[in-house]
């Protein structure tokens, strides 16, 4: 239950796949899930702010994430309404008062290479002069158990593929939130906006994507009060360098036994080393 109790949020959950007809390369017809895709044009008090393409799964948890980790609010209680109509692909966001920085926030844009055109504010860097990360230790027995929950997940994408998943963990395993959605940035902002409303204390928990862990999921997880990473995919250099400057576990790479360390290696605790693989046989790292 939201922790404001007087905010009025819809229940707009959209369909997540259609079907379709496809030919295989056996010239066969058969039927395929597809996934949908769909714009929701956000607005702050009236004011139009942007447009995101996004599966629909949780739309206000969305767009209230993108509203936090925008910068555009700031304390829950300014909140008194999220309300999503599919039927004009809108979002309406109601507040106490408009932000007074608004418009020079809004100024301050970068298009990210996040999937579906996402953007990053310029001021969200300044935001982290000052933020302090939990440095709590993590087992590598720990990242197993993560990885074997994980499978249990990702329904949209085993159904129909082209989309990312994102989630919200514990260090023992459990997955306390699971988000699917066109782009990345879009996944990472409905679990902000779900723990957000639901009240739950992040700075002990893993954020995991499927994704890349470039400078934007850096940031957001960051944002989130998240210090430990861990990624299907690989990491860019200045997701990196973000990762080092706050002291966050950075694990790329994951897939089964297999996961690769790209900061925070300190913190990582090697207690369940599985046998070497002959040399000829170990994987490469090459780019996803």
């Amino acid at each position: 239950m939201p922790r404001n109790p007087k905010l009025v949020l819809t229940q707009a959950r959209a369909p997540l796949t259609r079907m379709t007809q496809v030919m295989d390369e056996q010239g066969e017809w058969r039927e395929q899930a597809l996934a949908c895709e769909r714009p929701l044009t956000l607005y702050l008090n009236k004011r139009e702010i942007v447009t995101l393409m996004t599966l629909g799964e949780d739309p206000e948890a969305l767009v209230l994430g993108y509203l936090r980790n925008q910068g555009l609010i700031r304390q829950l209680e300014d909140l008194l309404a999220i309300q999503v109509d599919w039927d004009v692909e809108a979002a309406a966001v109601v507040t106490t008062h408009t932000p007074e920085d608004m418009e020079d926030t809004l100024s301050r844009r970068t298009v990210t290479t996040g999937c579906g055109q996402g953007t990053v504010f310029g001021n969200q860097m300044e935001r982290l002069h000052d933020l302090t990360l939990a440095q709590w230790q993590f087992k590598q027995s720990q990242v197993y158990q993560l990885l074997e929950a994980l499978n249990q997940h990702n329904d949209t994408y085993r159904n129909a593929g082209a989309v990312h998943g994102c989630a919200i963990c514990t260090a023992t395993g459990e997955v306390l939130s699971f988000c699917e959605d066109i782009g990345r940035h879009n996944a990472v902002d409905t679990l902000a906006g779900r723990l957000w409303l639901e009240g739950i204390e992040s700075d002990d928990k893993v954020f995991y994507t499927t994704g890349r862990l470039t400078s934007e999921m850096v940031i957001k997880a960051a944002q989130m009060g998240i210090s430990v990473l861990l990624s299907r995919s690989g990491a860019t250099e200045m997701g990196l360098q973000l990762a080092n400057r706050l002291g966050m576990l950075m694990l790329a790479r994951a897939k089964g036994r297999h996961f690769l360390v790209y900061s925070g290696q300190e913190r990582l605790l090697l207690d369940a080393r599985p046998s070497p693989m002959p040399r000829s046989s170990k994987r490469r790292d090459t780019h996803e």
